[in-house]
């Protein structure tokens, strides 16, 4: 094991923070939390962590195991997240509020809007560019800030303001459209 080189580990941490965005995802963790009653920060942040980690280190064998190549994996995640935009922008509600409950904090909070199919991807590229140890540090990093915002989700909330939320919301439900739209072409050939 070699000396932990902390320039490549702030790289590492910094690509991750930007593909997981957790600050973009605010207002679908607020709508999230409106719709399940609460966000169990602890255990999305958990699962968040075991996801990345596992995924980190044996996520090519596990895809091929399931007969999964990146790709399908990739779709998958952007079809997740097109309905989510899709309802944050046009106020829809397409998931039952009672599928919600606990499992909110899960699906699709921990998979696929934080630990989704853009950071596993860019996991799997970051493993042929950096030392493991460096990205789980990266990956930990992370995981504490994801849990810092999704534990003070309330407080950012009554920051914004209900008027805030709701143009945040309707942002980066666009945004979040063109990500799953990007994620869906850049994965097919058609």
């Amino acid at each position: 094991m070699h000396p932990v080189n902390f320039k490549e580990v702030l790289s590492v941490t910094m690509i991750l923070f930007a593909i997981i965005d957790i600050l973009g995802a605010i207002p679908v963790i607020i709508q999230l939390r409106h719709r399940a009653g609460h966000i169990e920060s602890e255990k999305a942040s958990i699962v968040v962590l075991v996801l990345m980690v596992v995924f980190l280190l044996i996520g090519d064998q596990l895809l091929d195991i399931i007969g999964l190549d990146i790709a399908s994996f990739a779709i998958a995640g952007s079809l997740v997240i097109f309905i989510i935009a899709m309802e944050m922008i046009l106020g829809i509600h397409l998931f039952k509020s009672d599928d919600m409950g606990s499992t909110a904090s899960i699906v699709p909070l921990a998979f696929p809007l934080i630990a989704g199919a853009g950071t596993m991807t860019t996991l799997l590229s970051l493993k042929s560019q950096y030392p493991t140890e460096e990205i789980i540090i990266g990956i930990f990093i992370n995981t504490v800030f994801v849990y810092l915002v999704l534990k003070n989700v309330q407080w950012l909330e009554k920051l914004f303001g209900k008027t805030g939320i709701d143009i945040l919301r309707k942002a980066f439900g666009i945004i979040l459209l063109a990500i799953a739209i990007k994620l869906f072409r850049s994965n097919t050939h058609l």
